[in-house]
């Protein structure tokens, strides 16, 4: 671990970026504030001289960042992920202003959990099915007659925001703070939601060809409690014994 990171466990993952110049002024902006963590998932173009030039300083960033295929990869083994969205959706999720973000991020990693801070694409930002897979979404303002923010700008407000918090002296609040388990991860998570279809299409509860939103609304429902590791053993569990009963009145 570099000693320019604050924040051990706080990382920031970037989603498909177009251009190499974007992942080094992220890169940049993360080291100011004190943020070395960088995950790539399935970059257009990297390694390149460009990332480093518009580094400066924060080759070390830049050289140091994990290159993923996927955004499940990135986030497999974090147990808080935040989603930036610049846009409102169907159907909403919580919501984090900057600050707010900052603050639960920085208390977070003191907590010594993993953090996933997801950056979308240049273009469109992230995908629907990306943001479902984020406990909370955190939106940046902007002045209405220019909206567009550049990718290394919105790292550089949601690190600042972390900074702060933590110079501020925020902690996890109460409800976290005194947790008598370790929250699940994302891929343990995603585990459940596999199985928990699975078992809506044995029982006939959830028609695939027919979805509506189903699947989504029960997403957000789970990740808006954070169930940590034996909760989900627990619902993976009762699932199991529905799988079970299935079979055996099949049989």
């Amino acid at each position: 671990m570099s000693d320019a990171n604050l924040f051990p466990g706080a990382r920031v993952i970037l989603v498909e970026t177009t251009h190499p110049g974007n992942i080094g002024a992220a890169a940049r902006a993360m080291k100011n504030m004190g943020l070395t963590e960088l995950v790539l998932v399935n970059p257009y173009k990297f390694p390149d001289e460009e990332a480093m030039y518009r580094s400066a300083s924060a080759e070390d960033v830049v050289s140091s960042a994990r290159v993923v295929a996927t955004v499940d990869e990135a986030i497999a083994d974090c147990q808080l992920v935040i989603g930036t969205s610049a846009r409102e959706r169907r159907i909403p999720w919580p919501m984090l202003t900057a600050r707010e973000c900052g603050e639960k991020v920085s208390a977070a990693s003191e907590a010594q959990q993993t953090v996933g801070l997801l950056f979308g694409r240049e273009s469109r930002g992230l995908k629907n099915e990306e943001l479902q897979k984020c406990h909370f979404h955190v939106n940046i303002p902007t002045g209405e007659a220019y909206s567009s923010l550049n990718l290394a700008m919105a790292v550089q407000v949601i690190c600042y925001e972390i900074l702060q918090a933590r110079l501020g002296g925020h902690h996890l609040p109460s409800d976290e703070s005194g947790w008598d388990q370790v929250f699940a991860d994302a891929d343990a998570v995603e585990h459940f939601f596999g199985h928990l279809e699975e078992t809506l299409v044995q029982v006939g509860f959830h028609d695939p060809e027919n979805p509506r939103q189903l699947l989504t609304r029960l997403r957000r429902l789970f990740n808006r409690v954070r169930l940590d590791q034996m909760e989900v053993n627990m619902l993976r569990g009762f699932l199991s014994a529905i799988n079970k009963l299935g079979s055996d009145h099949q049989s």
